[in-house]
C-alpha cells in the first residue's frame, strides 16, 4: 500500500516537469544539441519551430514540429 501511495505522489509531482516551454524569440546562445521551441510566424498554425544548437562552425537545425497542447507552455526568452 505504501508503494502505491508513493508512486501516486511521485507521478503527481513529476507531471508538471514534462511540459515544454515555448519561447517567444530564438535564444542567442544555445549549447550544442540543446533544443529550444520557439513560437515563429514561419511555421503553420498549430506548429512551433524546433531549434537545435550546433557545435562551433556549423549552423543550427530548424524544423517546424507539432506540439501537443498539454505539453507546451508559453514562456519568455531570456537575453
Amino acid at each position: 500500500m505504501r508503494t502505491l501511495l508513493l508512486g501516486v505522489i511521485l507521478s503527481v509531482v513529476a507531471a508538471p516537469c514534462v511540459a515544454q516551454t515555448v519561447l517567444r524569440s530564438e535564444p542567442l546562445m544555445l549549447a550544442p544539441y540543446e533544443i529550444a521551441f520557439v513560437q515563429a510566424a514561419s511555421c503553420p498554425a498549430g506548429k512551433v519551430l524546433k531549434v537545435t544548437g550546433a557545435i562551433r562552425g556549423l549552423h543550427r537545425k530548424r524544423a517546424c514540429v507539432a506540439l501537443a497542447a498539454e505539453q507546451a507552455s508559453l514562456g519568455a526568452a531570456t537575453p
